[in-house]
């Protein structure tokens, strides 16, 4: 396999694992862990900083992600493929798609919620509840991110999960792997 497409295959599976494996940690851990601090105000501030600091990678990996594979899959004709794989082809389309989108929405979300409180300190209870002295305003915006983190978090394992089949498969049909030498 050519150097150029096994690197774009490692930044896309990279870019996937790291697209997952930090909302994945905030959803599951820093969310909880926050409650340890007393002051409320100080868990927003808290949630706020990691956030725009990940935010970052999420942007970055998801894009890396998206970039690898509609560029690769630009390059192969659909002629290469049989039914079965052309179905998870565009399944993993779609959900790439979601992925990248749920995860712009949270991003914008989570920018748009530090803004009700100087440097983000909005009073939560926890990351994903809001407290008594919680703003509606930023109310709204951690419901918002309530649905949104749960979906983009589905859609991006489903990307993985995807990928996953597709190399199997790739691996079991001579025609592929003759086509795959041929790529960059």
């Amino acid at each position: 396999m050519a150097v150029l497409s096994t690197s774009a295959w490692v930044l896309h599976d990279l870019g996937l694992a790291a697209g997952f494996g930090g909302p994945l940690f905030g959803k599951l851990a820093l969310s909880r862990a926050v409650q340890d601090i007393g002051s409320e105000q100080e868990r927003g501030q808290v949630l706020h900083d990691a956030w725009s600091n990940y935010n970052v990678v999420t942007a970055a990996s998801l894009g890396v992600a998206a970039l690898t594979w509609f560029i690769g899959r630009a390059a192969i004709s659909g002629r290469s493929i049989d039914e079965e794989t052309r179905g998870l082809v565009l399944a993993k389309d779609i959900l790439l798609g979601a992925a990248v989108l749920t995860g712009a929405a949270n991003i914008l979300s989570g920018q748009e919620l530090g803004k009700q409180a100087p440097e983000g300190a909005v009073p939560v209870q926890s990351g994903s509840e809001p407290s008594a002295q919680t703003p509606e305003e930023a109310r709204g915006f951690m419901r918002l991110l309530n649905v949104m983190g749960p979906i983009n978090l589905a859609c991006t394992a489903g990307v993985i999960g995807i990928t996953a089949i597709l190399a199997m498969k790739s691996g079991q049909s001579t025609k592929w792997s003759f086509l795959s030498r041929l790529l960059p």
